[in-house]
């Protein structure tokens, strides 16, 4: 239900905008999620399992090229970006370790690695987390950043009984660094459906502004049917933008406006549904290396044409089935969630939403059915 109110809240947003005729905010919004623009920052020592961590969210494991490396291949004091080869606008920072002495100060590196600039800092650990990350995250409270979260790394040969005993401590220790209501997420950093990973991804999303929010969501690696529906509905509140566009809502002529009117819009917006939800050829014979399995398997549960391929001919195809069933009931219901000056000229917007939003659910079940058969195979 959260995720269904926080589309709801984006879309409540873009629909405001409509009324006010703020078509580039709508615009900025598209672009936005289709970038998928999100940077966040991971503190905390260069460990294995650090580097596995900042490599499950980029959807790799540790043999891929562009994986994160132990020992860091940058220098002790040196900043480190990774992205991720499938969105290149979501980059994950690794930023040096948090000296352990007592003449450290929580401003000075905070300047330093210009910490403020992240959307979400993350303060990992595999222990307890030291006397000086609290103290970063005392100063970066002060400063009126909330959006700062302290993770605990689980290592491979810990029970969940040790794993548990240490998240009590952490907290407990917090607890007495004077953190107020400590919150520590328990994650598998070499898989994310895993421990506390789920209430992490939540707590940032309640944290972030609407579009960071879901433009996390649509570049996170597709591990689990939780996320593959929090991804289906990111990408309702997209189509709904882009299909608001397409009605023509606004009588100011908009380059963009116009572009939107052929279906390079909505090859787009389903090429990104593609690769969001590991459909593409790539992410499925990674996905399969990664857990032994043979990748002929993986691309045979692609029921839906566009989970192959998402081709121009194949979008206008079903734009045209749309297009048959305006006349519907169905289809005057849709209109009716259109804003009132859109009305007039609700066709191309029908047809753009109905016909993006069933590709979407087709390719969602894809998805669906590839990790149920990857999970099953853990």
């Amino acid at each position: 239900m959260a995720d269904v109110l926080r589309s709801l809240n984006l879309l409540e947003m873009l629909k405001e905008s409509i009324e006010k005729n703020n078509i580039s905010d709508i615009k900025d919004a598209v672009e936005d999620m289709l970038i998928s623009r999100i940077n966040i920052a991971v503190a905390g020592d260069r460990s294995a399992e650090k580097a596995a961590f900042i490599n499950s969210l980029r959807g790799l494991g540790q043999e891929d090229e562009e994986a994160a490396r132990v020992p860091s291949s940058a220098a002790p004091e040196e900043l480190a970006v990774f992205l991720n080869p499938k969105h290149p606008d979501f980059r994950l920072w690794d930023l040096p370790s948090i000296p352990n002495d007592s003449h450290f100060e929580a401003e000075d590196y905070i300047q330093r690695y210009k910490v403020m600039r992240y959307n979400a800092i993350v303060l990992t650990f595999t222990e307890s987390p030291s006397e000086n990350s609290v103290a970063l995250w005392r100063e970066l409270r002060f400063l009126q950043n909330y959006k700062v979260y302290f993770v605990l790394l689980a290592s491979i040969k810990e029970t969940e009984k040790t794993l548990e005993t240490k998240k009590k401590a952490s907290l407990e220790g917090l607890k007495a660094e004077g953190v107020p209501l400590p919150k520590v997420f328990l994650v598998n950093p070499s898989a994310l459906d895993e421990l506390d990973f789920q209430m992490f991804l939540e707590a940032m999303r309640g944290d972030l502004p609407e579009i960071r929010a879901h433009a996390l969501i649509l570049a996170l690696p597709a591990f689990s049917i939780s996320l593959v529906n929090q991804k289906k509905d990111a990408f309702k509140a997209l189509v709904w933008a882009a299909a608001s566009l397409s009605g023509g809502v606004s009588a100011i002529p908009v380059p963009f406006v116009a572009s939107m009117l052929d279906a390079t819009v909505a090859v787009r917006i389903l090429s990104k549904a593609q690769i969001s939800l590991c459909l593409d050829d790539d992410s499925l014979l990674r996905m399969a290396r990664q857990r032994g399995l043979d990748p002929s398997r993986l691309k045979a549960l692609r029921s839906c044409a566009l989970s192959i391929e998402v081709s121009k001919s194949e979008v206008k195809r079903r734009l045209a089935e749309a297009e048959k069933e305006t006349s519907t009931a169905k289809g005057r219901l849709v209109e009716l969630a259109m804003p009132r000056q859109a009305r007039s000229v609700s066709r191309s917007f029908t047809v753009m939403l109905q016909a993006l939003n069933a590709a979407i659910d087709d390719m969602g079940a894809d998805a669906e059915k590839v990790i149920a058969m990857v999970t099953e195979r853990q």
